[in-house]
């Protein structure tokens, strides 16, 4: 499998092509036809071949060293995603920057992300069906059991009687001691199944509380971009089910880089932190805000045209600019922390994901005009 080089077909005029870096995805031995071959993956040669373009296109354009951005560079460099490849060399080739935000951006409106974490729903959904049933199944058998064993006690309790009164006590003395160690047997049964059933109650407990702790942002304790696709999904489902508005928003922190190069990255944990509770103060029962990831935060606003969504976004804008934050740690003044929002409205596009790349493009308008601002879409 190849990855195809944009560069020669963006120029089709002959115009010299753009300085290649040692992490371009053009390659150094581009093939005749144009397209540079990905390393075998299969040899020792091809995998260490494949390493060190790796390493190359991360430290050429300054990416972090994540899981997300090895395997997506990864599956760019070595022909696994033909598509991948394709829209990374285009943006190498108009000469913008591939830099974190926009691979977050890339990796955003990727609908294959959407659809594992519909899958991943599906599954958990489907365990907590059958941890549920089995509840059920045991209870039902566990309360047949227990009437059966008073039936059948009450039973032997009076064949007993009558065998002592009749003086009776051969054949029939026998069967009532069968009878009784079957009894004994049923009581056995009868407290595996209460056991089973506490077992599973603690179960169904964990499950629920895993599924929630899953849906939280450890540092910022908001909701985290597995909640926000989730709640995305039943709110595009909603506002068309019930002809409402809907808008998303997508707000990044200003200059957070220059934040943890001046304070440290402890500091700019805190400094989440507080842009976290600024947003969170203004969620509601129609304003959903999540952390998306990185600095960057998410909103969703149900009933909300964007006229509306606009100024609830300013409105959470000039809260945080407002703020003089100090961080605690310290003493010393961290000063004004801003944001710049992009938002976009959902439900006047037939694509409702297209609305987060309008938004993300919004937002870009609004670091680009000075930051500290919230541009529509």
């Amino acid at each position: 499998m190849v990855y195809v080089s944009q560069f020669r077909r963006r120029r089709p005029g002959g115009g010299k092509p753009p300085r290649q870096s040692a992490g371009s995805l053009a390659g150094d031995a581009p093939a005749a036809s144009g397209e540079a071959a990905a390393p075998d993956r299969h040899t020792p040669e091809g995998r260490r071949a494949l390493l060190d373009r790796i390493a190359a296109f991360m430290l050429s354009h300054g990416l972090a060293v994540t899981g997300a951005n090895l395997a997506l560079v990864c599956n760019a460099l070595s022909g696994a995603s033909a598509e991948l490849a394709a829209s990374l060399a285009a943006r190498e080739a108009a000469g913008e920057p591939i830099d974190q935000r926009w691979l977050d951006t890339l990796m955003r409106l990727d609908p294959e992300i959407g659809g594992r974490m519909a899958e991943l729903e599906k599954l958990t959904d489907r365990l907590e069906y059958a941890v549920l049933r089995f509840a059920r199944t045991t209870k039902t058998a566990q309360d047949e059991t227990s009437g059966h064993r008073g039936a059948i006690g009450a039973q032997i309790e009076a064949m007993a009687q009558a065998s002592l009164a009749g003086g009776r006590a051969g054949d029939l003395g026998r069967v009532i001691e069968m009878s009784r160690t079957m009894l004994a047997r049923i009581e056995q049964v009868e407290q595996a199944m209460e056991k089973s059933q506490a077992e599973t109650r603690q179960l169904r407990e964990n499950l629920a509380r895993a599924r929630m702790e899953a849906d939280v942002d450890h540092l910022t304790r908001l909701p985290n971009r597995r909640a926000f696709e989730r709640r995305f999904a039943a709110a595009i489902e909603e506002a068309r089910a019930k002809g409402t508005r809907l808008c998303v928003a997508f707000c990044d922190v200003d200059r957070f880089k220059a934040i943890n190069d001046t304070f440290g990255h402890d500091a700019g944990d805190r400094i989440l932190c507080a842009i976290a509770g600024t947003l969170g103060s203004h969620a509601s029962d129609t304003v959903f805000v999540a952390r998306h990831g990185g600095e960057e935060f998410a909103v969703l606003l149900q009933g909300f045209d964007r006229a509306a969504a606009w100024r609830r976004l300013d409105t959470m804008r000039r809260a945080q600019a407002d703020r003089q934050l100090l961080d605690r740690e310290t003493g010393r003044p961290f000063g004004k922390v801003t944001f710049s929002a992009g938002v976009a409205e959902v439900t006047d596009h037939a694509d409702p994901r297209g609305a987060l790349g309008r938004a993300d493009a919004a937002l870009y308008e609004a670091k680009k005009a000075g930051r500290n601002r919230v541009i529509a879409a």
